[in-house]
């Protein structure tokens, strides 16, 4: 699980690199919309960063195998999630905002996969 320590904190340096460009480059040249849906990506991809970090984390204390599931849904709605709407503000391919919403069942599911099996463990 320390994989996904190294991941998460490389994909929340990311974040900061992302919402800087964002704020600072992206600022004068997107609609207040835009920004906002691009803003939006940044913080759900900081989110889920410190939750793959957490997960990580928790691999010192649980099996591996109660948290595999989950931290891979993480990974992947979080890539799916923030980077359809990274692509759908800066290249303006709208139709990028129909993949959306499959991160974020993603992120639904790791979340409430981590919470069951924890429960049972």
């Amino acid at each position: 699980m320390k994989i996904w320590i190294v991941i998460g904190s490389f994909m929340a340096g990311l974040s900061v690199l992302i919402g800087a460009f964002g704020a600072h480059g992206l600022k004068s040249k997107l609609n207040p919309m835009d920004l906002e849906i691009f803003e939006t990506g940044v913080k759900y991809q900081m989110y889920h960063s410190l939750g793959l970090i957490l997960i990580g984390l928790m691999g010192f204390q649980f099996k591996n195998d109660i948290l595999t599931t989950p931290v891979f849904l993480l990974f992947s709605g979080t890539i799916i999630f923030s980077g359809s709407l990274y692509i759908l503000v800066l290249t303006n391919l709208r139709w990028f905002g129909a993949i959306t919403p499959i991160g974020g069942i993603c992120l639904v599911l790791g979340w409430t996969l981590l919470s069951f099996n924890l429960f049972r463990y």
